[in-house]
């Protein structure tokens, strides 16, 4: 009998192709019910890196050299890059180029933020985007579309938020710049106490990469996250420390100010100089960091649990296989 609230085991298991674009979302989706074959290369390029031990992985994730896929049985396709796509033509066969799909779609569109045409078409797919404000700004042209929001285990750490500091987390912030907000953290940092980790984040005087699964403690050590994010998906980090109950503060664009309410589970405003103030205001009163940060943590229970989350992804998958 299926406990009160769980999710329903599939009809059936399926084998889905797909990349190990992003380690932190292949370990939330590996919680989905189906077994999920990736494909590696020698030297670990983009899309094929070794899977590794920094993750947990479970038995439904294993990794095959590319060049063996041709000769693998899948039921579907979850392409998550255009280069994945790209590589479809090489590594796969023609029936199973055309079996059902999906294209999960990380980043809001680029060059343009509204008029950029999304390059998936296929007859049998389907675009997936992480969140509202990514499916309302690309043009999916005659593509059918779903949502389905981020889904992040809960970690184990509990606020603690000792370190009167701010936390950043963002890779690669030195070459990615303005989009990213380069000039708004290092502006903050300037102005209050401010940490950066993350890959390449030495180049800005950061601490380097944290393993994925130690992320959590590290942040719940700090009062608050900061994020200085103009333009791009919501982060799963930031999701990461509203569940280790730290308080959110950030500029207050694309999809995160639907998540924080301001003076109730953290503060988003598009002026630089009032997030500092607020920030000092959280590093004065560590009462009042915690009490944003547990009203955060209700709200990312509720809206990036994990049942949630598969419950989505097992529809996802459900869909694509009826439309064949």
């Amino acid at each position: 009998m299926t406990p009160p609230n769980a999710v329903p085991p599939p009809r059936r298991r399926l084998r889905i192709l797909t990349w190990h674009v992003h380690g932190n979302y292949l370990y939330a989706l590996s919680h989905v019910p189906h077994d999920f074959i990736v494909p590696g290369l020698p030297g670990g390029p983009p899309g094929y890196g070794a899977l590794g031990r920094r993750i947990p992985w479970t038995g439904n994730v294993a990794q095959v050299p590319a060049e063996d896929l041709r000769s693998l049985r899948f039921d579907c396709v979850l392409y998550q890059s255009r280069q994945n796509l790209d590589d479809a033509r090489l590594l796969l066969g023609e029936e199973q180029r055309a079996l059902p799909c999906a294209y999960l779609e990380h980043n809001p569109p680029e060059p343009h933020p509204t008029d950029t045409l999304h390059p998936f078409r296929h007859e049998r797919g389907l675009i997936v985007h992480v969140t509202p404000f990514n499916a309302a700004m690309w043009d999916s042209g005659p593509m059918p579309v779903r949502v389905v929001e981020h889904g992040v285990p809960p970690p184990a750490a509990a606020y603690d938020g000792s370190l009167e500091c701010g936390i950043v987390v963002i890779n690669h912030l030195a070459r990615r710049g303005r989009r990213i907000g380069r000039d708004i953290f290092e502006s903050v940092r300037a102005r209050t106490p401010l940490d950066l980790i993350g890959m390449g984040s030495e180049a800005l005087g950061g601490q380097g990469e944290v393993p994925n699964m130690e992320v959590g403690a590290c942040l719940a050590r700090y009062r608050y996250f900061f994020s200085p994010i103009r333009y791009a998906s919501l982060g799963l980090s930031l999701v990461e420390a509203m569940l280790c109950g730290v308080p959110v503060v950030g500029f207050a664009a694309t999809e995160l100010p639907t998540v924080i309410r301001s003076g109730e589970n953290g503060y988003v405003d598009t002026r630089p100089g009032r997030l500092v103030e607020v920030a000092r205001e959280l590093l004065a009163q560590p009462e009042l960091a915690r009490a944003w940060g547990a009203a955060g943590r209700e709200t990312a229970r509720r809206r990036f649990g994990m049942e949630r989350f598969v419950s989505d992804w097992m529809d996802v998958f459900d869909t694509i296989l009826e439309a064949a």
